[in-house]
């Protein structure tokens, strides 16, 4: 009997540090950002995402660009980006993480997607983020973000469909 219970001891000392290292990235499941604004020649592109859930390093979302006064260019579609456990780890660490992602708009066009994750707090920072409209024309949108921790697991099913349909900048 006392062998079994040092067994099981020496089992759950080594689960420890993988269930401590699963709980470290967990607060980075969800992330809320808060909508933003580009400048475009004469007029803005007004940018809204609900909040970003993540699924084996790729967060996903769905996106609205509003363009005034060019409403015909109006938009919307699914967005996400690649942000693997390593980079998620040096934010943690305060450290400012690059990612790259993908936007598809609800009529097809793809978007290649680029930016940069300045931490500036344990629950949130600045984000930059880098939308190819073209090869040579880009919007850059400047806001923050905030983690929001674990998500619920019927909302993550729910919302995390990676298919290329639905999503355009």
């Amino acid at each position: 009997m006392p062998r079994i219970a040092a067994i099981a001891a020496l089992a759950l000392a080594c689960a420890a540090p993988a269930t401590s290292a699963g709980d470290a990235l967990a607060r980075f499941n969800v992330v809320a950002i808060r909508p933003t604004t580009a400048s475009i020649f004469i007029g803005t592109v007004t940018m809204t995402m609900p909040p970003f859930v993540r699924r084996d390093g790729v967060f996903s979302s769905t996106y609205t660009a509003r363009v005034f006064p060019y409403f015909f260019w109006s938009e919307s579609g699914r967005i996400w980006i690649v942000v693997p456990g390593d980079k998620l780890l040096r934010a943690a660490k305060g450290e400012p993480v690059d990612f790259t992602g993908r936007g598809v708009s609800s009529s097809g066009d793809e978007r290649r997607v680029e930016g940069r994750a300045t931490p500036t707090g344990p629950s949130g920072g600045r984000i930059r983020v880098r939308v190819f409209v073209t090869r040579r024309i880009y919007l850059n949108f400047d806001t923050t973000y905030e983690l929001r921790g674990p998500a619920d697991p019927r909302s993550q099913a729910k919302s995390m469909i990676f298919s290329t349909e639905g999503a355009r900048l």
